[in-house]
């Protein structure tokens, strides 16, 4: 039975991270299954799922742990893969005026309506005729079986007047 691996990862950012992550990985016969990676604040943060046979993931932990002696501070959880049905998954994109604490009112309204978060992007930029900044999110998202994309984009726009839902293409 092939075990799954989730590795949390952070370091300061440099050249050379995701190589020697996926060398070792490689090296240690995980197979690299899915990522989100990026870099904040000269930081380099990412999560992977690693598949990997029992009798080589101790050695593979061990030798992802010792990354450390390089500043690449990995930690390794052990999962399941999810065999949920098929659900409908909904891509949305959020434009809206910057505001402290917008990230909670978009989830917590998300979460009041039995939407799940499959993932989530978000970047601010200033705005190129004023002073303000502009909130940007693009995420993925799991509606309850009764609930359509329109449904969803009203919910959201009743957050604030600025606020402005676009359902694009998964």
């Amino acid at each position: 039975m092939t075990h799954y691996l989730v590795l949390t990862v952070i370091a300061d950012d440099r050249e050379g991270i995701v190589e020697q992550i996926a060398q070792t990985v490689s090296q240690h016969g995980g197979n690299w299954m899915e990522s989100s990676m990026a870099r904040l604040a000269g930081k380099f943060a990412g999560i992977l799922l690693v598949e990997i046979e029992p009798a080589k993931q101790a050695e593979l932990e061990e030798h992802l742990a010792a990354l450390s002696t390089q500043g690449i501070k990995i930690t390794v959880e052990k999962s399941t893969p999810s065999h949920e049905p098929e659900a409908k998954i909904s891509c949305i994109e959020i434009v809206a005026n910057d505001r402290p604490g917008i990230v909670g009112e978009i989830s917590t309204l998300l979460a009041s309506h039995n939407v799940s978060l499959i993932s989530l992007e978000t970047f601010c930029e200033s705005t190129p005729m004023s002073a303000g900044m502009m909130f940007y999110a693009h995420s993925y998202l799991q509606l309850p079986e009764a609930m359509k994309e329109e449904q969803l984009t009203a919910i959201l726009e009743s957050l604030s007047d600025d606020l402005m839902v676009e359902i694009v293409d998964a």
